[in-house]
């Protein structure tokens, strides 16, 4: 281990419970945060069904999984190679890549507590001769903690202001909070509030062929349910006090489907406007928990391109001054990658990187393992 210099690069790759791509990211961090390059890799069809199949208990899974942990950790070298090629990057400032890899199963109440991300960072290492930290969410785990969200505290060390109250709001998959007191002392907080884009996606695919619901058109065009808004809330999830993270095994198309068998006839754009009204309301929700409603509202994750799920969130949070990161510097999307990166700073520098508030880990610990190259 060595201090920073000026010009360490440090790369992030995320793919993320959305399943759409691979991002990859190149940051420089000093003096301050610099984004030098970014890159996205999409998930073929094949891809993301494998992946889909083993986020959920099946037959053969560990066959299934060995030669996709090994696909995937092929396809995030790709990534990082053609990020490197396509801003002419230089290897030899490159001091790791940090690597969340795709989660496939997160089971943090269970009595042996486990969370299991694939993508062979040995692969990443082999393809792109350049050192490699993966594997953060296990130590946490280790440690007593959920394991998520981790990114709360790059959060913290970004977007932290003396004297200003904070939410930092991630619209990904799976939405998360990360509550930064203008009290340098108050403790950090944050975590998973439930679904964010994970339904309205599936959903969006299977009626419209689509990925997602471009700027939340379709769910406009969409009524409110009011009866199935309130069966969906009885998630016991929502209930759960923090800390608390979730992924797939809770929130999937199967669950979906089976709370729709009681109003089968629904218009699938009604189900829409009613999945966009879940997500609206759970994270404010959670925010008017704390207490914090006055605060600025600092919004990342692809969510934050639907322009339907933003305005509703106004609505919902009128005294919030509502922001994306974009005004920091940072677009929405290559929030969690630049995390990763920041993440592998923090272990080859063998400083901590989760927020042990955030997670219930017993203390701050370094989070992943290093893989040279």
């Amino acid at each position: 281990m060595r201090n920073p210099m000026p010009h360490d690069i440090y790369l992030g790759l995320m793919s993320g419970t959305s399943l759409d791509a691979i991002d990859a990211v190149a940051v420089s961090f000093t003096p301050e945060p610099s984004l030098l390059g970014t890159h996205s890799l999409p998930l073929d069809d094949e891809t993301r069904t494998a992946i889909l199949q083993l986020t959920l208990p099946g037959d053969n899974e560990i066959d299934r999984m060995g030669p996709l942990d090994r696909q995937l950790g092929q396809l995030f070298a790709q990534c990082v190679n053609t990020l490197i090629d396509k801003h002419g990057l230089d290897r030899n400032r490159i001091l790791a890549i940090g690597s969340h890899g795709q989660t496939i199963r997160h089971r943090p109440g269970y009595d042996h507590a486990f969370t299991l991300q694939i993508s062979d960072p040995n692969t990443i290492a082999e393809l792109t001769g350049i050192t490699v930290v993966a594997d953060f969410r296990r130590r946490d785990v280790a440690a007593g903690g959920q394991g998520a969200p981790l990114v709360p505290a790059f959060h913290e060390a970004l977007f932290r202001c003396p004297g200003t109250d904070r939410v930092i709001l991630n619209l990904g998959g799976i939405a998360n909070i990360t509550l930064l007191s203008g009290t340098p002392e108050l403790l950090l907080r944050g975590y998973d509030t439930g679904p964010a884009n994970i339904l309205m996606d599936s959903w969006c695919m299977r009626h419209k062929g689509e990925p997602y619901d471009r700027g939340g058109l379709w769910a406009r065009s969409g009524t409110l349910q009011p009866k199935l808004l309130e069966q969906l809330l009885g998630h016991p999830f929502f209930t759960l006090p923090a800390p608390k993270s979730t992924g797939r095994e809770d929130f999937n198309i199967q669950w979906l489907d089976h709370e729709l068998k009681s109003t089968p006839d629904l218009p699938p754009e009604d189900v829409q406007a009613t999945l966009m009204e879940l997500t609206a309301i759970s994270v404010a929700s959670a925010i008017r928990h704390e207490g914090l409603e006055s605060a600025e509202l600092w919004v990342c994750g692809g969510g934050a391109y639907n322009s339907a799920l933003m305005d509703r969130m106004a609505l919902l949070l009128p005294k919030m001054h509502l922001q994306i990161t974009s005004a920091k510097g940072l677009e929405p999307n290559w929030i969690e990658a630049t995390a990763f990166a920041w993440l592998a700073r923090q272990t080859m520098m063998n400083l901590p990187g989760n927020a042990h508030a955030v997670t219930g880990a017993k203390g701050e610990r370094i989070l992943g393992g290093i893989y040279p190259g």
